[in-house]
């Protein structure tokens, strides 16, 4: 099972508290699947009546998932707070579907076999450490999302990956590492910045079907 993906207020706090409650995630999900089955086929994106809320920038991933074995695929997203919600959901719900390189896109009948997930991010925030093993103090599974950004390299990895794959904390920075293309041991190194986030993640149960709030903890 693979759930890495790549990068193209009211939000979770660091203390658990949510942010967007369940309304807010059924809606987010039925505005990614309604965009991805107008996109297929060719049709205008219809305009969504959202609360104001989601008129407010936020970062947010849209993920999904083979069902029922939960392979990966798509998943594409904005880690930074860069557009209004409705706006960056309405793109990365397109680009997860036609727009990942790893996966051909989806089609229609293919549609009907998908679950469909929404993250809602938390602005990226810089972890300062005074030496390398002090990421691993900082940064805890089940909470967490990485950024690292090396140069021009970057990777991020959502909160629910290390937890799916069961990794430790070193695991998890080492696979963000080469998530952005570099050495697994990246994260020793001065020159690295290493950025982490939370996200309220909302998923359907199966294709279509009752939208949750997914707990990682």
């Amino acid at each position: 099972m693979e759930t890495k993906c790549t990068i193209m207020n009211h939000f979770t706090l660091f203390d658990g508290e949510n942010m967007y409650n369940l309304e807010d995630g059924i809606l987010a999900i039925k505005i990614a699947r309604t965009v991805i089955e107008h996109h297929l086929e060719n049709q205008k994106i219809p305009d969504f009546k959202v609360p104001a809320h989601f008129k407010e920038k936020s970062g947010v991933f849209v993920t999904l998932n083979k069902y029922p074995n939960k392979n990966l695929r798509g998943c594409i997203g904005y880690p930074e707070p860069q557009f209004p919600l409705i706006d960056a959901i309405i793109d990365s719900a397109k680009s997860a579907s036609t727009r990942d390189p790893r996966f051909p896109p989806v089609n229609l009948k293919e549609l009907n076999k998908i679950v469909i997930e929404v993250s809602i991010l938390t602005p990226p925030k810089l972890i300062k450490a005074q030496k390398p093993g002090d990421y691993v103090k900082k940064i805890k599974i089940g909470r967490d999302g990485l950024i690292i950004e090396r140069g021009l390299a970057r990777g991020l990895l959502l909160p629910q990956v290390p937890v799916e794959w069961n990794w430790e904390v070193r695991d998890f920075l080492s696979q963000t590492c080469m998530k952005a293309g570099l050495l697994a041991d990246c994260w020793f190194d001065k020159e690295t910045k290493i950025y982490k986030f939370s996200a309220e993640i909302f998923t359907e149960t199966e294709p279509k079907g009752k939208v949750v709030r997914k707990d990682i903890t």
